[in-house]
């Protein structure tokens, strides 16, 4: 005796409103991919970490892990880089500022002369007396002439390019930056109030602290590092006219802002760098606010041709 075919199952009505899976679109199901959003049945989603994703989106997730789970970094957390982006735009707006200055001044040599550059240079009564801050940042790309360009310049290319593999380019243009003010706050606080100072000296020398410290971390010979800035600091000391005093204290600050990134746990890693430099800023801007008021009364005259200034009388 034959039994008769049982007849096919007619889905519910709630069945038939519910989308078929991707895969199997036979298949209602009222779940989807948390990654995409296509509809998927149980058997074709997988759990993530939040939620589940299909089987398409959960291979992809697989493969970026591994990707970055094996993208070489650098002891500061930087992915290794061979194309250095920040240093050459540094270089070109300092070649930029000096070509504006000697076009104002009409002269490649006396492009002090231009309104550029007075307006930039670091002279401590402007900003003590009239609050022109960015003094200090500004000084740091005007220079005093082709030569004085070449020679910083040539030494951020070659200092920049390993500094900016090993940090990255977001940590090397703040250590970059956090020098150039470093070494103008010293210059600020110890130097004569009635002399004009300017060049991006200040940083480099931070690039050259930053060097000796990312050296010692990694466990390399010091001395190539040690001896570059002892024959430096000796050129600094033996020609007339160049800042001793921005030159240390960006080669201060740029040591403890390079140690911050390089010795920071790996573990939070990005914090630690970043309020460590956010610390360094903030006392910066302090001891600025301390020269400040330090000089408020200071009144400056001319005895002759030279410029003399001192507290007020009484």
């Amino acid at each position: 005796m034959n039994t008769p075919p049982h007849p096919p199952a007619t889905p519910s009505p709630q069945q038939s409103a519910l989308p078929g899976c991707w895969w199997h679109p036979s298949r209602p199901t009222g779940l989807s991919c948390v990654r995409c959003g296509r509809p998927a049945c149980p058997e074709c989603l997988r759990e993530a970490s939040v939620g589940y994703q299909c089987i398409d989106c959960a291979q992809v997730g697989r493969r970026e892990q591994r990707v970055q789970q094996y993208t070489p970094r650098t002891v500061a957390g930087a992915r290794v880089s061979h194309r250095p982006v920040v240093t050459p735009v540094l270089i070109v707006l300092n070649v930029i500022a000096y070509a504006i200055t000697a076009a104002q001044a009409g002269s490649l040599t006396g492009n002090d002369s231009a309104r550029l550059f007075g307006d930039g240079v670091l002279w401590p009564l402007a900003i003590a007396g009239q609050g022109e801050w960015w003094r200090l940042v500004a000084s740091g790309f005007l220079h005093y002439g082709p030569f004085h360009l070449a020679v910083n310049m040539f030494a951020l290319w070659v200092l920049g390019r390993d500094m900016e593999t090993l940090l990255g380019r977001v940590r090397f243009a703040a250590l970059y930056l956090v020098s150039l003010l470093g070494g103008a706050v010293s210059v600020y606080l110890f130097d004569a109030v009635g002399r004009g100072t300017a060049g991006a000296s200040g940083a480099i020398y931070g690039l050259l602290g930053g060097l000796l410290v990312a050296v010692i971390r990694l466990r390399l010979n010091p001395a190539y590092a040690i001896g570059t800035i002892v024959l430096n600091l000796v050129i600094t000391v033996s020609i007339p006219n160049i800042s001793l005093l921005g030159h240390l204290g960006g080669l201060v600050v740029g040591a403890l802002v390079t140690a911050a990134m390089v010795y920071a746990p790996v573990k939070g890693r990005r914090y630690w760098q970043g309020a460590t430099v956010a610390v360094l800023l903030i006392a910066l801007v302090v001891l600025v606010f301390v020269r400040d008021a330090q000089l408020a009364g200071v009144v400056c005259g001319y005895h002759g041709d030279e410029l003399y200034c001192a507290p007020p009388p009484g």
